[in-house]
């Protein structure tokens, strides 16, 4: 299957981002910024550019278990900054770091930037939670490093000239404790301009001037890899839903082998189901989590993931069909579904496919307010809404056909 990662990656890290201004109010396009300086950096030392490409990957994917942090921070009673960093205490950077680099480890680049995201805390000193030094840790860590803690820390969409010179000041205050020497004057070389960190929306613009971007042909475990990672980021969002998209990702493809597609189609479908939800990491968790009914305006916020999820897949270029298979998922036959209100000429099978098996997960799966329905219980309620013109009543007899004698 031909796949544009980048793309891909860009796409998640701007949901991670809306994932870490609900935490630590940082400006959107974060992961983009952190990227674009890395790359900068990464040239002054002469890095191959299919290395920079995969330095490019590690950064936007740096804080790729946030949604993960969030649930430990569940189980905080605070969760303390340091003044000069912003960043939380090393115990909780830690775990942080360690979950993931274990979900990088999937990516079908890994060798190539092992570590990078494990030790993208270590301060050159060895007080990073790992206690590694600079002469220890990896190059891509330590270049991500000072990019994340520089974005962190200064306001890169605003930088005039006394900013510029402010950031500067900072490197060397802080070189030979938090960042390597050398790193530094890396930094100095390819910021010598306020121009070059005026950082605002086309990061990912001035990132592509940088690196080109194009598909490359990636095997069917690679990218069942890749959308289990997505899966597991996103739905950590909230423990209300902790398995659901990985659920569906797998009950996709299961249908997709029962109708006898083939392998792409069926690897398509599992990429849909991990990705359907990924509009969620934008909602706040004090919508998504709340323990009473919720308002006419919260609900209509919690219906707008899926228009989210519409606006963040379709950044990803030759993947039309995965789009919609994921981003339509709430549609109805009788035109009642969101978020485009489309009726049953303007949905195609798979589209019907990913919103039947929505409900079907969603009905058998526990959640904190109640235990799992059977798969007749739930066969109940979808022939219901088959009768009704909400869902197809054929691909309702399949589910039951594929998934009833094992549920």
């Amino acid at each position: 299957m031909k796949l544009d990662l980048n793309d891909l990656l860009y796409s998640l890290s701007y949901a991670l981002d809306c994932v870490e201004r609900e935490i630590f109010g940082i400006k959107a396009h974060h992961s983009e910024r952190v990227a674009y300086l890395c790359i900068r950096m990464a040239k002054t030392y002469h890095v191959e550019q299919t290395n920079l490409l995969h330095l490019a990957a590690a950064a936007v994917l740096h804080d790729n278990a946030l949604t993960e942090y969030i649930s430990i921070r569940r189980r905080q009673l605070s969760h303390p900054t340091d003044a000069a960093t912003n960043l939380p205490s090393p115990e909780l950077l830690k775990i942080h770091c360690e979950m993931g680099e274990r979900n990088a480890a999937i990516l079908p680049f890994y060798e190539h930037i092992e570590k990078a995201i494990l030790y993208h805390h270590e301060n050159a000193d060895g007080s990073g939670p790992f206690g590694m030094k600079h002469g220890n840790t990896p190059q891509f860590a330590q270049i991500i490093h000072l990019a994340d803690l520089i974005d962190n820390v200064f306001d890169l969409t605003r930088v005039d000239e006394g900013m510029h010179q402010k950031i500067h000041a900072y490197l060397d205050r802080h070189a030979g404790r938090f960042f390597c020497p050398d790193l530094v004057r890396s930094f100095h070389q390819a910021f010598s301009q306020p121009i070059h960190l005026l950082l605002a929306d086309n990061t990912r613009h001035l990132i592509q001037q940088e690196l080109p971007h194009e598909p490359h042909q990636y095997d069917d475990a690679a990218i069942i890899g890749l959308a289990t990672m997505f899966a597991r980021i996103i739905d950590y969002k909230s423990h209300f839903t902790c398995t659901h998209s990985l659920g569906i990702a797998q009950k996709a493809r299961r249908m997709g082998e029962y109708y006898g597609y083939d392998d792409e189609i069926c690897t398509k479908l599992y990429l849909a189901g991990a990705l359907h939800d990924i509009g969620k990491l934008t909602i706040s968790n004090d919508i998504l989590e709340k323990p009473s009914s919720l308002t006419a305006d919260e609900f209509k916020i919690i219906k707008g993931h899926a228009q989210a999820s519409w606006d963040i897949l379709s950044r990803i270029a030759g993947l039309d069909d995965v789009v919609s298979w994921a981003a339509l998922h709430h549609e109805k036959l009788n035109g009642r579904g969101y978020p485009f209100g489309k009726t049953a000429a303007e949905l195609s099978k798979n589209d019907r496919l990913m919103g039947c098996i929505d409900i079907y997960q969603a009905l058998t799966e526990p959640r904190p307010y109640k235990e799992g329905y059977s798969h007749e219980k739930a066969m109940s309620i979808l022939n219901g809404m088959g009768k009704n013109g909400f869902i197809d009543t054929a691909i309702v007899h399949d589910i039951d056909m594929c998934f009833g004698t094992t549920s």
